[in-house]
C-alpha cells in the first residue's frame, strides 16, 4: 500500500517535519535496521492523519531500498504519558506506518500507577495490540539499549549519537534541492541538445550569425547553471564530511554517509552530464561555424561575381578603337584607369576562389557545393584579364595606324608647306632651281617611314581594328598623300624645265656690224662678204624667234610655279575651312546630344525615380547656359560658316559678324565650377550611368560639359592657321581682327573667372564698369594720413595683392590658398579696399626698378608702389590705366565744353575790362573756339606714352615716345612737353604759348617739391594743397600753403587743379624743367563736370 504514496520531499512537507513527533536518527539496529524514534510528544493525538501519513511515508523513503527492506525499528518514547496514551498511539502507529516493521519499542510510563495500569491493560488486551511484528514494552532506557546499541541511540534516550532536528531537516532539504537540480540540468540540457539537433541551418550570413550567437548564449547560460549547481553539490558534499575533516576519528553514521554517497552519485552524474553536452556543443559550434563560413563564401560569391559581371560589362563597352591618336591615348588611358579600379575585384574574386583549398582541410560539409564556385571565379577572372590584355593589344594596334596615319598627314603638310615656302624668284636661277630641285629629293627621301605605302597591305594588317569609319580616314590619308605626291611630281617637271633651260647657252642673235667694218682681210672677194651677210641676216631672224619662244616658255614656267603656290596655299586654306566646319558639326550634334540626353531626362517623368533629391531642380546648375550656346551655333554661326565654305580666306567677317554672340561662353564659364561641383557629388547616380547607357557613350557626362570650354579655345588656333595661309589675301585684316577679338573674348572669359571669385566686396561689381585687368602684384603702401611707423615699414614690407582694374574703379584682393579639385582649384580673392579711377593718378617710373609704377590717390594722400612680375606686365597696366583716365578726362571736356556752350548761349558776353586773364574770358574763348576743336575733343590720338595694343583698330592707337631709360627715371611721369594733349589744352585756354597754363582760381595740388619761393621758410612738397591768391610774372603764381598757412609764389607748372570756379577744370599735370614727376590726373572738378555720382563710389575706399 505504501508504493502507491507519492515520494515527498522535505521542502514540501517542511513544517510538518518541524513538529518532530517523529524522526529519524541514523541510528540502527543490530542487523543494520533504520531506527524511527517516537518521542513524548503531548499533542500526539491531534496531529492530522494527513500530516502524520506525510511524517512517516517520507521518513520511510529516507533509507536505501535495502535497509528498508530488513524493516524498520520503532522506539516509542511514552514514559510521560498515559497508558490510554500509548494504547491510542501504538494502534494509530500500526494502522499508518507505511514500511516494514522489524521490532516495536515501547518505553512505557514511568509513574507506578500506570505503569501498574500499563502491565495490567498490556496483558489484557495482546490480541488487540497485536502487530505483524512484536511489541517490547520497556521499563527504563537501560532496557532499551539491550536492543539498540548505546551509540545508535540519541541523548533523549541515553545514547550518544549525535543528533540534531534542524541540521538534519537543513541538510535533507538541501540534498534533495540538489537533487532536483541536477535533475532539472539534466533536463534541460538534453532539451537543449534536442533543440540544437533539430535546428534547421539558415541560407544567409545574418540569420546564421544570429543563431550562431543565440546559441552559444544559450550555452555559455547552461554551463553557468551547471557551475552553480557543482558549487552547490560541493557544498553540501562539504558540509557533511565536515565533522570528519575537523575530527578525524569522528565517524559518520549510516544516514550521513547514505548522504555523502547520494550527493557524491548527483555529482558524478552531473559532471557526465556536462561533459556529453560540452562533446555535443562542440560539433554543433563547428557545424553553425562552418555553415557560417559557407554563407558568408556564398554572399561574397554573389557580391564578387555581380562585380565582375558589370567589369565585364564595362570591358565589353571598349569597344571603340579611337578615331585619333588622341582619342586612342584617352581610350587607352580610360581603360589603365579600368583596370587600376576593377583590380581590386578581381584580387578579391581570386583570395575568395583561393579559399577552396581551405575549405577542403577544414573537411567542410558543403565542399561538393564550393569547389565549383571557386573554380568559376577562376574563370572569370582569367577572361576578364584575357579580355583586358586583348582590348589593349588592339588599341594599341589602332594607336600603332593612327601614328602611321599622323606621320602620313603630318609629312604631307610638311610637303605642302615646302612647296608654298620655296621663292619662286629664287627658283628662276639655275642654282634656285637645282637647290629646290634637291629640297624637294631630300624631302622624298623621308617618305619612307612616314608614308603609306601600300593601301590593302594596311587593310590586311589591321583588318580586326578597321571600323568603316576608320577605314574611311585611311582612305583621306592616302588620298592625301596621293595628291600631295602628285603635286610634288608637278613641281618637279617645272624646276627641272628650268633648270634644263638655264643649262643651254645663249647663242648672239647677229654679229655687231662694227665686226665687218674693222675687219684686216681686204679681199677683194666682196661677193662672199654679201653672201655672209646675207647669211648672218637669216641667223638673225632664226635665233630671234628662238629666243622670242624661250622667252615665252620661261614666262609660262614662271606663271605656273606662282599657280602652284597660290594653289598650295588655296588647298590649306580649304583644308583648315574643312576642319572648321566638320568639327563644328560635331560640336552642334554633341551639344543636341547631351541636351537630348541629359537634360531633358532630367524632366522625364519616367526617370524621376532614378534621380536623388538632391540633384532635383539642379539642370540649370548642371548645364548652365549649354542650351543657349547650343541655339547659337545650330541656328546661326553654323549656317553663316557653311556660306564661306567656298571662300575660306573670309571667313573672318562671319566670325567679327557674331563676335558680340560669343560673349554667351562667359556667363557658361562662371557657372562652371558650379557645375563641376554638382558633378562630382553625383556622378555615381544611377540616373547618369542609365543616360550614358541609352546613348552608348563611352565618355561619362562630366567629358561633354567641357566642350564649350574646348571648342572657344579651338576657334583661336583654326584662325591662326587660316591667317598664317591668307596673309596676302582679301581677307587677312579680317582675320587679324577676328583672331584678337575671339583672345579678347578668352581673356575677359579668364577675367571674369577671377572675378566671381572675389569675396568680402559689399557692392556690385557690375557698377564697377567693365573688368579690364587683373594680376598680382607686389605692393608698398605711403599714406600721409597713417603713423610715421606704419609708412617706414609700408616701405619696405611689400603686401601680396591681386589688383582688378575696371573701368570705374581699381579693387585691391588678397589671394587665398586654392582647395578643391578641378575647376574648384581656381583660388578666391578676399578683398581689402579700391580706389575711384575719377580720383586717381599714375607714376610711371619709379627709380631703380623698371618693373615698379605708382599709383596714387586724392592728390597723394594714398601712394601705392606696384611691382610688376615682369616690364611688360608693368607697360601693359600702365598703357590700359591710361587709357581709362584719358576716357574719362576726354569725357569731361565734352561735358564742360558742352555746358560752356550753353551758359554763353543764355547770357550775355561780358565785356573785357582788364587784361588780366579770368575764367570768364576763358568762357569766352572756348565757347568761340567749341566748334572748331570738337573734333579734336573726341579724338586722342598721339596722346600718352602708351605701348600701342599688338592688333590696332584702324585710325587708333597710342603713338610710343621713344624714352631713354634715363630720361625715364627723371621724368618718370607722364610728362605733357611730350604730349599732344596738353599742348591742345593749353591752346583751348587762351592760345598761349605751349605748355603755359592760364589762372584759375580755386585750390590746387602741388605735383612737384619746390624750395625757391621768396622767402626761404617757403617751402612745399608733393601732394600739399594751396590756394591760389594771384598770378605773378614770368610763370609764377603767388599761392598760400594750406598745411603750413604761409604765402609764397611757385612755379604754375607744379601745381595740379584740385577744385576752380569753373567746374569744367581739368588739368594734366605738367612739368618744363625736366626733373619734376609729370602725373595724369582727373580732379574731382572732372567728375563734377561729367555728371558723375561720386556717391557710388563712396564705400569703395576701404
Amino acid at each position: 500500500m505504501h508504493q502507491d504514496i507519492i515520494p515527498l520531499y522535505a521542502a514540501d512537507i517542511q513544517d510538518q517535519l518541524k513538529k518532530q513527533f517523529a524522526y529519524l536518527s541514523g541510528g540502527r539496529g543490530g542487523d543494520g535496521c533504520p531506527v524511527i524514534t517516537f518521542p513524548d510528544y503531548p499533542a500526539f493525538s491531534e496531529i492530522p492523519e494527513k500530516e502524520f501519513q506525510n511524517v512517516l511515508t517520507y521518513l520511510t523513503s529516507i533509507p536505501s531500498l535495502r535497509d528498508a527492506g530488513i524493516g524498520f525499528i520503532l522506539v516509542i518514547d511514552r514514559r510521560q504519558d498515559k497508558w490510554t496514551s500509548v494504547k491510542a498511539s501504538i494502534l494509530r502507529i500500526a494502522a499508518s506506518f507505511p514500511g516494514n516493521l522489524q521490532l516495536v519499542l515501547v518505553l512505557r510510563p514511568t509513574g507506578f500507577f500506570h505503569r501498574a495500569l500499563s502491565d495490567l491493560a498490556f496483558r489484557f488486551n495482546k490480541d488487540e495490540l497485536k502487530m505483524k511484528v512484536p511489541i517490547i514494552m520497556l521499563g527504563s532506557v537501560s532496557e532499551l539499549q539491550g536492543y539498540i546499541d548505546k551509540t545508535q541511540l540519541t541523548e533523549d534516550l541515553g545514547g550518544t549519537l549525535d543528533y540534531c532536528h534542524n541540521r538534519w531537516l537543513s541538510r535533507r532539504t538541501a540534498i534533495e534541492g540538489f537533487a532536483q537540480k541536477v535533475k532539472q540540468t539534466a533536463q534541460i540540457l538534453q532539451s537543449f541538445g534536442t533543440e540544437l539537433a533539430e535546428t534547421e541551418l539558415p541560407n544567409d550570413v545574418q540569420s546564421t550569425s544570429s543563431l550562431l550567437a543565440t546559441h552559444t548564449e544559450k550555452k555559455d547560460k547552461m554551463k553557468e547553471d551547471i557551475r552553480v549547481a557543482v558549487e552547490q553539490g560541493d557544498d553540501i558534499l562539504g558540509s557533511i564530511t565536515k565533522p570528519v575533516t575537523e575530527n578525524p576519528e569522528y565517524k559518520l553514521n549510516q544516514d550521513q554517509l547514505d548522504n555523502q554517497t547520494t550527493v557524491e552519485r548527483l555529482l558524478a552524474q552531473l559532471h557526465e552530464t556536462e561533459t556529453a553536452f560540452d562533446e555535443f556543443w562542440i560539433k554543433h559550434q563547428q557545424k553553425l561555424e562552418q555553415c557560417l563560413r559557407l554563407r558568408n563564401f556564398e554572399q561574397n560569391f554573389r557580391e564578387v561575381k555581380a562585380a565582375l559581371d558589370i567589369v565585364s560589362e564595362r570591358l565589353s563597352a571598349f569597344t571603340d578603337v579611337g578615331n585619333s591618336r588622341s582619342h586612342v591615348e584617352h581610350i587607352l588611358k580610360d581603360l589603365a584607369n579600368f583596370e587600376e579600379k576593377s583590380h581590386e575585384t578581381v584580387t578579391k574574386a581570386r583570395m575568395l576562389a583561393s579559399e577552396r583549398d581551405d575549405f577542403i582541410q577544414s573537411n567542410h560539409y558543403a565542399v561538393d557545393s564550393i569547389i565549383p564556385k571557386c573554380s568559376e571565379l577562376h574563370h572569370l577572372c582569367d577572361a576578364l584579364t584575357t579580355e583586358t590584355e586583348r582590348r589593349r593589344n588592339l588599341l594599341n594596334k589602332s594607336l600603332e595606324l593612327h601614328d602611321l596615319l599622323e606621320k602620313s598627314m603630318k609629312w604631307c603638310d610638311e610637303g605642302i608647306y615646302l612647296l608654298a615656302s620655296q621663292p619662286v624668284d629664287k627658283c628662276q636661277s639655275q642654282d634656285g632651281a637645282e637647290a629646290a630641285l634637291q629640297e624637294i629629293e631630300k624631302f622624298l627621301d623621308t617618305g619612307a617611314g612616314n608614308k603609306i605605302k601600300e593601301l590593302n597591305k594596311i587593310y590586311r594588317e589591321y583588318a580586326h581594328i578597321l571600323s568603316e569609319d576608320l577605314k574611311e580616314h585611311v582612305q583621306k590619308v592616302f588620298q592625301k598623300q596621293e595628291s600631295m605626291e602628285e603635286m610634288f611630281q608637278k613641281r618637279q617637271v617645272s624646276l627641272k624645265k628650268l633648270a634644263a633651260k638655264q643649262t643651254r647657252p645663249v647663242q648672239p642673235v647677229a654679229p655687231r656690224p662694227e665686226a665687218f667694218v674693222k675687219s684686216p682681210c681686204t679681199s677683194p672677194s666682196l661677193q662672199r662678204e654679201n653672201v655672209s651677210s646675207s647669211e648672218g641676216s637669216a641667223l638673225r631672224r632664226v635665233n630671234y624667234r628662238k629666243g622670242k619662244s624661250e622667252m615665252t616658255e620661261l614666262h609660262q614656267s614662271r606663271g605656273g610655279s606662282t599657280m602652284d603656290d597660290e594653289e598650295n596655299l588655296a588647298v590649306l586654306r580649304q583644308h583648315v575651312m574643312n576642319e572648321l566646319i566638320e568639327t563644328e558639326r560635331a560640336y552642334v550634334e554633341e551639344l543636341l546630344c547631351v541636351l537630348e540626353g541629359y537634360a531633358a531626362e532630367m524632366d522625364n517623368p519616367l526617370m524621376a525615380h532614378l534621380i536623388s533629391p538632391e540633384l532635383q531642380n539642379k539642370k540649370d546648375i548642371l548645364f548652365g547656359n549649354m542650351e543657349e550656346i547650343y541655339h547659337f551655333h545650330n541656328r546661326i554661326f553654323l549656317r553663316e560658316l557653311e556660306t564661306y565654305v567656298e571662300y575660306p580666306e573670309l571667313v573672318g567677317r562671319c566670325f567679327l559678324d557674331q563676335m558680340e554672340d560669343f560673349q554667351i561662353y562667359e556667363k557658361y564659364c562662371q557657372n562652371k565650377p558650379r557645375s563641376e561641383s554638382l558633378w562630382r557629388q553625383f556622378s555615381d547616380s544611377v540616373f547618369f550611368q542609365e543616360c550614358q547607357r541609352k546613348l552608348d557613350h563611352k565618355l561619362s557626362l562630366d567629358s561633354y560639359l567641357l566642350k564649350p570650354v574646348q571648342r572657344i579655345t579651338k576657334y583661336q588656333l583654326l584662325l591662326k592657321e587660316m591667317l598664317k595661309y591668307s596673309k596676302n589675301c582679301e581677307g587677312a585684316e579680317d582675320l587679324q581682327e577676328a583672331l584678337t577679338s575671339i583672345l579678347g573674348i578668352l581673356k575677359a572669359v579668364n577675367d571674369s573667372m577671377h572675378q566671381i571669385a572675389i569675396t568680402g566686396y559689399d557692392g556690385n561689381l557690375n557698377e564697377l564698369g567693365k573688368l579690364l585687368m587683373q594680376g598680382s602684384f607686389n605692393v608698398w603702401t605711403d599714406h600721409k594720413k597713417g603713423h610715421t611707423k606704419v609708412k617706414d615699414l609700408a616701405r619696405f614690407k611689400p603686401m601680396q595683392r591681386h589688383l582688378f582694374l575696371h573701368e570705374k574703379a581699381v579693387l585691391f584682393c588678397k589671394k587665398r590658398e586654392e582647395n578643391g579639385e578641378g575647376y574648384e582649384k581656381a583660388p578666391s580673392y578676399s578683398y581689402k579696399h579700391s580706389l575711384n579711377m575719377a580720383a586717381v593718378g599714375i607714376t610711371e617710373n619709379v627709380k631703380g626698378d623698371a618693373k615698379k609704377f605708382e599709383i596714387w590717390y586724392n592728390a597723394r594722400e594714398e601712394v601705392y608702389i606696384i611691382q610688376a612680375p615682369t616690364p611688360e606686365v608693368k607697360a601693359t597696366w600702365v598703357n590700359e590705366i591710361r587709357k581709362v583716365l584719358t576716357s574719362q578726362l576726354q569725357a569731361c571736356r565734352e561735358a564742360s565744353q558742352h555746358r560752356t556752350l550753353e551758359q554763353t548761349q543764355s547770357l550775355p558776353l561780358p565785356l573785357p575790362t582788364s587784361s588780366c586773364a579770368s575764367p570768364s574770358r576763358n568762357h569766352i574763348r572756348n565757347t568761340k573756339k567749341t566748334e572748331e576743336k570738337k573734333a579734336d575733343l573726341t579724338s586722342l590720338e598721339g596722346c600718352g606714352t602708351t605701348v600701342a595694343p599688338k592688333y590696332p583698330e584702324k585710325g587708333k592707337g597710342w603713338a610710343k615716345p621713344s624714352h631713354s631709360l634715363d630720361a625715364s627715371e627723371e621724368n618718370d611721369g607722364w610728362s605733357s612737353a611730350e604730349e599732344p594733349l596738353n599742348s591742345s589744352d593749353a591752346e583751348e585756354e587762351g592760345g598761349g604759348g605751349a605748355g603755359e597754363m592760364k589762372l584759375t582760381p580755386g585750390k590746387y595740388t602741388v605735383v612737384t617739391d619746390y624750395d625757391k619761393g621768396v622767402s626761404e621758410e617757403f617751402t612745399v612738397k608733393s601732394g600739399d594743397l594751396v590756394q591760389l591768391i594771384r598770378e605773378g610774372e614770368d610763370g609764377l603764381w603767388f599761392v598760400k600753403n594750406l598745411s603750413s598757412g604761409r604765402e609764397g609764389c611757385i612755379p604754375a607748372s607744379n601745381l595740379l587743379m584740385l577744385i576752380g570756379n569753373s567746374k569744367s577744370a581739368q588739368s594734366l599735370s605738367s612739368s618744363e624743367s625736366g626733373t619734376a614727376s609729370s602725373n595724369l590726373s582727373t580732379s574731382s572738378s572732372c567728375s563734377d563736370s561729367c555728371n558723375v555720382s561720386s556717391t557710388s563710389f563712396s564705400d569703395i575706399k576701404g
